[in-house]
């Protein structure tokens, strides 16, 4: 596999991952594009984008909670003025990948059909698709183990979705700690293999930096080799992140 390698950090992390051999660094829609915010806001991220000394070409985090995307409280009015600005300004900051995490915005509320809910998740992304494919951007929806949302759980549920949606910017990302979580198959990401832009990494126990504990990687690095996937891998964990740590987790990833 040719991947390319990076960390999820802030700006101010971009120099060590950067010294460390990481590639890129992956940020969040909040901090970097501040959708909820005035465009005076977002002004001084453009400049610590050009002065960042890794690329920043992917975001995470794209909803917030509040903004619910499922129940009786989803908007879509709003949500489609969120996005548009979030399009609008990753493509001035050279962002063309957004995931689509957002466990909060997403979950199922008690007493609401399950059904209904994923009926307004295909909903909500057939609405911002063009958008987004107008501004270059990819949306990778990313299954969430079932400790953090009720719905979109598997890679399998999140590639029915991205089919069903049928849109050229609705991808799929796979991420190692909620896939060994929910202990998908492998069969789960070669299946979906023509839908993988985007991965993620982290320890399976405490979701930590790789090499920070026993780990074996080996069923998933032959997952994505089997389905021949060659896009970023943001290593998306906790742990306290020095030259040390990061350098042994780069190596581990080859």
């Amino acid at each position: 596999m040719n991947m390319k390698i990076g960390l999820c950090t802030g700006f101010d992390g971009a120099a060590m991952a950067r010294e460390a051999g990481f590639d890129y660094i992956e940020d969040t829609v909040g901090a970097v594009l501040k959708p909820l915010e005035p465009e005076e806001a977002f002004l001084p991220v453009l400049e610590e984008i050009k002065a960042s000394p890794l690329p920043c070409p992917a975001l995470n985090a794209f909803v917030p909670a509040h903004l619910k995307i499922t129940g009786p409280d989803a908007n879509l009015a709003a949500l489609e003025t969120y996005c548009a600005t979030a399009f609008e300004r990753a493509r001035r900051a050279g962002v063309t990948m957004i995931v689509f995490g957002s466990g909060g915005a997403r979950k199922v509320p008690e007493g609401w059909e399950h059904e209904r809910a994923r009926a307004q998740i295909v909903a909500f992304l057939r609405l911002v698709a063009p958008e987004a494919l107008r501004r270059g951007v990819a949306i990778a929806i990313e299954p969430l183990n079932t400790g953090e949302t009720n719905i979109i759980n598997s890679v399998a549920e999140g590639a029915a979705i991205a089919r069903e949606v049928d849109a050229p910017a609705i991808r799929l990302l796979v991420d190692s700690f909620h896939w060994s979580r929910e202990n998908e198959p492998v069969s789960s990401i070669v299946e979906a293999a023509d839908l993988l832009v985007h991965a993620h990494i982290a320890t399976t126990k405490n979701r930590l930096i790789p090499g920070l504990e026993p780990e074996d990687f080996a069923p998933f690095f032959s997952a994505l080799r089997e389905a021949n996937y060659a896009g970023r891998l943001s290593v998306e964990a906790s742990g306290e992140k020095t030259p040390e740590t990061l350098r042994t987790a780069r190596a581990l990833l080859g």
